[in-house]
């Protein structure tokens, strides 16, 4: 498992931003930009993919502890400031203010494309008949294929 997966999995555990990575990070005065640390989150294929260091790792768990616990003067409960992350995330449920889209066709005939518009509203499907079953048959021949050379 390297730098980059611990890094990943932490983020994802404690449902961090970046932008909350970067403040981490600043608790222990070690300063990155956001897409020096969205370089650490990349794909290993991808061509600004860039392997995430000791040091960067080092400074972000030491930051991690700071930002968890608090400090000295200043103790914090950690279950307290992981709800506060938790509650800083938008629910789906909560998110009514935005209805969801759902295409609905005008003429639901013709919505149908080519196909016949019904008799009636809502015809009877009618059952699955099976095709007496036919035989093979083999539409190509056996080929010789001569690539031009003569042999003798």
């Amino acid at each position: 498992m390297t730098n980059n997966d611990i890094l990943k999995k932490l983020r994802v555990a404690l449902m961090l931003r970046d932008d909350q990575i970067v403040e981490i990070l600043e608790l222990v005065d070690f300063r990155i930009t956001k897409s020096e640390l969205g370089a650490f989150f990349r794909a290993e294929d991808h061509p600004n993919y860039m392997e995430c260091g000791d040091q960067v790792l080092r400074n972000f768990l030491n930051g991690l502890v700071i930002h968890l616990r608090g400090t000295k003067e200043n103790p914090k409960n950690p279950t307290d400031v992981l709800a506060k992350h938790k509650a800083e995330i938008p629910n789906k449920e909560t998110s009514k203010d935005r209805p969801e889209f759902k295409a609905a066709p005008k003429d639901s005939e013709r919505a149908r494309g080519d196909q016949k518009p019904s008799k009636s509203g809502t015809a009877a499907k009618k059952p699955f008949k099976k095709k007496p079953a036919t035989p093979k048959i083999q539409v190509v021949e056996k080929v010789v294929y001569k690539n031009g050379k003569n042999k003798k």
